[in-house]
């Protein structure tokens, strides 16, 4: 059985092109079956993508887990000068982003498997719906080590379905030190805002 986290997706290729607005931002985008969210846009993401304050001016910006790419998108639309950073291990899904991407024109996306973007490198944002489907210890690990990666002032927006955690997961990032705000709920989903934590 193949998994959008898989590295290599053994099911058969089925793209279907859907339809993305955000407020004013309105693009097209390929899905793909492997690959999370095929033939639609899921809620969890449509709350984060209309729900989220607006990314910063300036710096590096992370989509974890950017599937076919509508968070990486987003954010390369509104923020043309950042570059933006979509990061997935699943081959299909940045094979996807990467033709979105140039699909759209926006040369400012960068995708990259996880392992290869430069360790020096750090975010003013990350945006991400987190595969909550890898187990609880493996995405608290995932979580840990990229937010340990933003910039002092930087920050994260992630969305969390209720039923998977949401509540504990803002618990245990509070308890490493970071400020959780709950911005937006919708559909048994949560919106967290998750500030960078204090640098030793």
């Amino acid at each position: 059985m193949s998994h959008y986290f898989d590295e290599d997706p053994s099911v058969e290729s089925d793209v279907r092109r859907i339809d993305v607005t955000v407020g004013s931002i309105s693009f097209s985008l390929d899905t793909d079956t492997g690959v999370f969210s095929h033939g639609r846009l899921d809620a969890a993401t449509a709350l984060l993508l209309n729900g989220a304050p607006p990314p910063p001016a300036t710096g590096a910006m992370l989509d974890l887990g950017c599937g076919a790419g509508p968070i990486a998108m987003t954010l390369a639309i509104m923020r043309p000068d950042s570059t933006v950073w979509a990061v997935d291990v699943n081959r299909r899904a940045r094979e996807l982003t990467e033709s979105n991407a140039r699909r759209l024109g926006l040369g400012n996306v960068r995708v990259s498997a996880p392992e290869d973007v430069p360790a020096e490198l750090r975010f003013a944002t990350i945006w991400s719906n987190p595969p909550v489907r890898i187990g609880k210890t493996a995405m608290r690990n995932l979580l840990a080590e990229w937010l340990d990666r933003l910039e002092g002032n930087g920050s994260a927006e992630l969305v969390v379905s209720k039923h998977l955690g949401s509540d504990s997961l803002a618990d245990w990032l509070r308890d490493r030190g970071h400020t959780v705000e709950r911005v937006a709920s919708r559909r048994g989903f949560r919106l967290l805002s998750v500030a960078g934590r204090p640098r030793s």
